[in-house]
């Protein structure tokens, strides 16, 4: 099927390309982390496709994910607005400049501390079965809002700079260190990662990096999983979505260990 860039899209991609966006986006809805399917789906169902293009393309399929999960958890959790701000500001400022740093900055030389980041965060979880079962917030006021800016800011960087996981590591802080529980911290996380994406595609746009039919192709599947997602969340609460983060932890731990392992 012509008509896509430089990039052939037959039939049986064409299904495996809306399989790959439908679950990424149900991924990314409950707890962040769809890109782990999304993006190395990319990779290999278009082996022509640089690695910036599939970067660029797989932003695309994001946002727009995010966008009606945000909106989906807006209408029924309501998020507090006056948190998301401050992040997503800060994390889209951040996600830029990441994004200028990382062609000064090796991956291989972040990816090991990201997985033993990673395994305590697992451990952590696991250790504390009460932890995002309730919302106890630790400050209250400016100091509230000012730690939202700081998360974003650190988590805005390193989805410029690296990214996979990013949606998990906003709904891991926004419970540990802010003190939400597990289904107002993915709402939260969903705008946040929304102004990331945003972030990122204001390099790569104007450069021309993005495949747009591919693009939108697993847009559009992404949205399509971002709603059911987002949905299934909201009916079935907290421990649903702990336990959806748990898994996604685990499975980013494999994928960045065997990253690392095949790079060695």
């Amino acid at each position: 099927m012509p008509g896509f860039g430089s990039v052939e899209l037959t039939l049986s991609l064409l299904l495996l390309l809306v399989l790959a966006g439908l679950a990424a986006g149900w991924i990314d809805a409950v707890v962040g982390g769809g890109g782990l399917i999304q993006l190395p789906a990319l990779l290999v169902l278009f082996p022509d496709m640089t690695a910036v293009q599939a970067i660029a393309t797989n932003k695309v399929g994001s946002i727009m994910g995010t966008s009606v999960s945000s909106v989906t958890y807006y209408r029924r959790i309501h998020p507090d607005l006056r948190t998301a701000a401050p992040m997503a500001v800060a994390a889209l400022i951040a996600s830029i400049g990441g994004a200028a740093l990382a062609a000064f900055i090796p991956e291989s030389a972040l990816r090991p501390i990201i997985i033993v980041v990673l395994v305590g965060v697992l451990a952590y979880t696991l250790a504390k079965p009460t932890l995002g079962a309730l919302t106890e917030l630790r400050w209250e006021g400016n100091r509230h809002y000012g730690a939202a800016a700081g998360v974003g800011l650190v988590i805005g960087l390193y989805d410029g700079l690296l990214g996979p996981g990013t949606g998990s590591f906003l709904v891991l802080a926004l419970v540990g260190v802010i003190g939400y529980a597990f289904l107002p911290a993915s709402a939260l996380a969903k705008i946040v990662n929304f102004a990331t994406n945003f972030g990122a595609l204001m390099f790569f746009v104007p450069a021309g990096h993005v495949v747009w039919g591919v693009g939108l192709v697993v847009g559009c599947a992404n949205l399509v999983g971002a709603y059911i997602g987002a949905r299934m969340a909201v009916a079935k609460g907290n421990r649903f979505v702990r336990v959806a983060f748990l898994v996604v932890v685990a499975a980013l731990i494999v994928r960045l260990g065997w990253d690392v392992v095949a790079g060695s």
